[in-house]
C-alpha cells in the first residue's frame, strides 16, 4: 500500500491499494495506467476502470475524468518506475534464467528449478504458477503482465530467492513484458507452428521468440536445440547447440527407454556421462540436457546434477501418471501442439492400446486441426473427441474439423469433458492407457467469455477414488 504521490511526480495524496493496466482487473482503490495495447489503446477503458473502482489514472496524454489523473510523457516506462516503488522490488535483485520454446517449457524450467534450488534458492515462474521454497501461487498466464510480474517479484523476495526461473512466451515478448530483466541464461527447447493466429506466420513467431536473446546479459549462454531447424536459424553470441546430431556441442546418445526411466549418454565439455531420469520419452530427454545446462551455466558440476535428477519429482500435469486397480494406466498431460502429441504418442509403445481423451481449443488456428486429427488416428486404438477450451465455438464443429476426411470408426464424441473421460476409463482393460490430454492441470475451462472452474486432476481422482 503507498500513497499516490511517493509511486508518480504529481501532489495527490491518495491512498493507493493495487494496480492495473486492464480495466476488468481494477479493484475498489485501484491506480489505473492506460497504457498503449498491441490491439487496443487502455486510454479508452478509463470510464469502465473507475466504475470497477479506480482512485486515480496515470495516462499520456489530458481526460476530462471525475478521478485525479497524472499525465506522463512515457506511459511505459512510468508503469515499471511506478510497479518498482509499489512492490519495493527491481529485477535487479535477482539473476534470472528463461525458458523458451513451443513445446517444453514447463518441464524444462520445473527441472531446471528443482535442480538449481538445491544449491541456490531458486523460484519457478510459469505455466503452473509461482513456486517459492514448498508453497505455489496460482498464476492466469505463463508469463504474467508487468504489474504482476512485480507482485510475484515482491513475493519472491520475501521468499529470499536469488534466481528466477521463467517460461518466456511468445506473447510476453510480443507485448514486452520481460524487456525489463536482463536474464543470466537462456534455453531454446524447440521452435514448431504455433499461436499463428496471433503472430500470422511461423517467421513472426520465430522471430518474436528470438527477441529473448537480446534481453540477456553480455555473458550469457544461451543453449539452443541444434536438432530443431527453426532454432538453428538464431543467431547470437555463446551459443551452446545440444541435441543427437554429433555436430552439437553437447551431443546426446544411446538412448534407451524403460517402462519407468529413460537411460541415455551426454558428452558435453571434454566429458560423457551416463544418465538414468525419471522422465519418460525421448522429448524428455532434450527437457532434462537443456535443463542441466542451465544449472551447470550457474558453475553447478554436470556430474552432480545427474546424480540430483534421481531426486526430483515428476512435472505436475506432464506425463503424470496414475493406475487403476483394474490394470489400466491414465496418464494427464498438456499436450496440445502437433509436435506434442506425436512425441507424446509414440512414446506409448508399452501399452496394449492407447485410448486418447482430447480435443482442441475454440477460435484458434482452425487449419492445425486436421493435422492434429491425422496423428491422434495414426497413433491411437481409440479416440474420445470432447470439449477443450471451445470459447465461442461449438465443440462438435471443432471435433469435426479435426476428423476432417478419416472414415475411421475408432472414435466418439462426448461434449462433457468429465463424461468423456468417465467413459474412456469405463471402456479401458487392463494393460491400457489412457491419455488425457491437452489441459494438464489447468484450472479453468474457456466457455464463451469465461473461465468456468474445472480441473482433469479432479475428474480423474475422482474416479481412481471411487473405484
Amino acid at each position: 500500500m503507498k500513497r499516490l504521490n511517493q509511486l508518480v511526480n504529481c501532489d495527490f495524496d491518495i491512498e493507493i491499494l493495487g494496480i492495473a493496466t486492464d480495466s476488468r482487473n481494477v479493484k475498489e482503490g485501484y491506480l489505473f495506467i492506460a497504457i498503449n495495447g498491441f490491439n487496443v489503446d487502455h486510454y479508452d477503458f478509463i470510464d469502465d476502470a473507475i466504475e470497477h473502482g479506480a482512485v486515480a489514472v496515470v495516462a499520456d496524454r489530458d481526460t476530462d475524468i471525475s478521478v485525479p489523473t497524472v499525465v506522463v510523457s512515457d506511459i511505459d516506462k512510468e508503469l515499471l518506475s511506478i510497479c518498482e516503488k509499489f512492490y519495493d522490488v527491481s529485477s535487479s535483485e535477482f539473476r534470472f534464467i528463461g525458458i523458451t520454446g513451443t513445446d517444453g517449457k514447463t518441464t524444462t524450467a520445473t527441472i531446471t528449478r528443482n535442480l538449481l534450488n538445491l544449491y541456490i534458492p531458486t523460484a519457478y515462474l510459469g505455466t503452473n504458477g509461482l513456486f517459492c521454497g514448498d508453497d505455489v501461487y496460482p498464476t492466469s498466464n505463463t508469463t504474467p503482465c508487468i504489474e504482476d510480474l512485480y507482485h510475484y517479484f515482491s513475493i519472491i523476495k520475501k521468499y529470499g530467492c536469488k534466481v528466477v526461473v521463467m517460461e518466456v512466451s511468445s506473447e510476453a515478448l510480443l507485448h514486452h513484458r520481460v524487456d525489463s530483466i536482463l536474464f543470466d541464461a537462456i534455453g531454446y527447447t524447440n521452435i514448431t507452428e504455433d499461436h499463428l493466429n496471433i503472430h500470422k506466420t511461423i517467421e513472426n513467431y520465430r522471430n518474436c521468440k528470438f527477441q529473448l536473446a537480446n534481453l540477456c546479459r553480455e555473458d550469457a549462454n544461451i543453449f539452443v536445440n541444434g536438432d530443431d531447424s527453426n532454432c538453428q536459424l538464431l543467431t547470437a553470441n555463446h551459443i551452446v547447440n545440444f541435441g543427437v546430431n554429433k555436430n552439437n556441442d553437447c551431443v546426446i546418445s544411446d538412448v534407451s527407454e524403460c517402462k519407468e526411466r529413460t537411460n541415455f549418454t551426454v558428452t558435453y565439455g571434454g566429458h560423457s556421462y551416463r544418465v538414468s531420469s525419471p522422465f519418460q520419452g525421448l522429448y524428455n530427454v532434450y527437457n532434462v540436457v537443456l535443463a542441466c545446462l542451465l544449472v551447470n551455466s550457474f558453475s553447478i558440476p554436470y556430474q552432480d546434477l545427474i546424480h540430483d535428477l534421481s531426486k526430483l519429482s515428476l512435472v505436475l500435469g506432464r506425463r503424470e501418471l496414475f493406475y487403476d486397480k483394474r490394470g489400466f494406466t491414465v496418464l494427464l498431460d498438456y499436450a496440445h501442439t502437433e509436435n506434442g502429441i506425436l512425441n507424446l504418442l509414440q512414446s506409448l509403445s508399452g501399452y496394449s492400446r492407447i485410448i486418447v481423451v482430447t480435443g482442441a481449443a475454440g477460435g484458434r488456428e482452425v487449419e492445425k486441426r486436421p493435422r492434429i486429427g491425422d496423428i491422434l488416428f495414426r497413433y491411437s486404438d481409440y479416440i474420445v473427441f470432447t470439449m477443450d477450451d471451445p470459447r465461442f465455438e461449438n465443440p462438435k464443429d471443432i471435433v469435426s474439423d479435426m476428423i476432417g476426411g478419416h472414415q475411421d470408426t475408432n472414435y466418439t464424441f462426448i461434449s462433457s469433458r468429465p463424461d468423456a473421460i468417465n467413459f474412456a476409463f469405463q471402456n479401458a482393460k487392463k494393460g491400457d492407457v489412457v491419455a488425457v490430454i491437452g489441459k494438464g492441470r489447468d484450472n479453468y475451462m474457456a466457455v464463451l467469455d469465461k473461465r468456468i472452474p474445472y480441473s482433469d486432476y479432479d475428474v480423474i481422482m475422482k474416479y481412481l477414488i471411487k473405484e
